[in-house]
């Protein structure tokens, strides 16, 4: 857990760093909470994948600062992470039970920060589960912040992957890997491609440099520090890998399949913020630009960050919590001119 002292080396005064479980909606939800000052606005951080905890990533990358700015709650949802149940039927896990748990926790913070509102981003696969939050709920968020918005599934998205891996290969001139690109995809008349094995997609993207973060195997990059965290004891660990399983067999898995944000999703009424390194192509940061574009919100950006992959809030710390501060001040400002 993130520790904040004060000059004589205690606790600093009115900071708060937890590790909880709560019950919402009838199961447990899983919340690590960190912030230096409570009277920070606080972020509603919803984890990846569906169905996979970030927190470790702050151990890896401990210059991650912007507790200095929020008060930050990680959020495990059922079934996943330090609150993985094995007794949970995956069938009972849609995209409307996560929205609804997504508004219970954050009327439990507000309720326990005193806050009228707060701030909500999402990671990846969690970006699923936060927009269509938004939607329902915008009166309890000033913004949402969107790290590698997931836009599409099938030949757009495949072949943005396809081909930033193709050129990768070439440059290098590793002709195996290119071979094994060739055998995972199929090729359509419209010159698009599309995958029909994600597991080795996604391992080749990682080698090409594209994957959760830059020039990393997800062995090196994700595995391995999961291990090494001490966040998790060691069951927590062993149930990470679980949830993370469990979740690709549940209805929400199912219910995404076929998602295109371009097609239905286009107007908001809170501000949006993307984030999205210039290397991601897990979530290919070209889909996430053209759809920043197409959207209608109060206020809207499109932040590309240089030499980062698929976790820029990590990779280039500095930049992003320029940017978070930034985002901050922007909905301050709104506050005060709206009075």
């Amino acid at each position: 857990m993130r520790e904040y002292k004060g000059d004589k080396g205690n606790q600093l005064e009115g900071s708060i760093s937890e590790k909880i479980k709560i019950n919402i909606n009838g199961a447990q939800n899983g919340l690590f909470i960190n912030g230096k000052d409570l009277d920070n606005p606080v972020l509603l951080f919803v984890s990846s994948g569906p169905g996979t905890d970030d927190y470790f990533l702050n151990e890896k990358y401990p210059d991650m600062h912007i507790e200095d700015e929020f008060t930050v709650c990680y959020w495990d949802y059922r079934g996943m992470g330090i609150v993985y149940d094995k007794n949970i039927d995956p069938a009972s896990i849609d995209l409307n039970t996560l929205v609804e748990d997504t508004a219970s926790v954050t009327k439990y913070l507000m309720e326990r920060f005193g806050k009228e509102k707060i701030y909500i981003m999402a990671f990846s696969g969690g970006t699923n589960i936060a927009l269509k939050t938004i939607e329902k709920y915008p009166e309890y968020y000033y913004a949402y912040i969107a790290m590698a918005q997931v836009i599409c599934r099938g030949e757009d998205n495949d072949t943005l992957i396809y081909q930033f891996m193709k050129d990768t290969f070439t440059e290098r001139g590793d002709k195996k890997k290119l071979k094994k690109l060739e055998q995972i995809v199929d090729k359509k008349d419209n010159r698009k491609v599309e995958c029909h094995d994600w597991y080795e997609f996604v391992t080749l993207l990682h080698e090409a440099g594209g994957g959760t973060t830059m020039n990393e195997t997800e062995f090196k990059g994700i595995v391995m520090p999961i291990l090494r965290a001490h966040c998790y004891t060691l069951k927590e660990k062993f149930d990470y890998i679980k949830g993370m399983k469990m979740y690709r067999t549940t209805t929400l898995d199912q219910e995404l399949g076929n998602k295109d944000y371009r097609k239905t999703d286009l107007v908001f009424d809170i501000p949006i913020y993307f984030i999205s390194g210039d290397h991601d192509y897990n979530c290919p940061w070209p889909l996430v630009e053209e759809y920043c574009d197409m959207i209608d919100a109060p206020d809207k950006e499109f932040y590309l960050i240089e030499n980062a992959a698929h976790s820029p809030l990590w990779e280039q710390q500095e930049t992003c919590f320029e940017i978070m501060k930034e985002i901050k001040n922007r909905q301050e400002l709104c506050e005060v001119f709206h009075r």
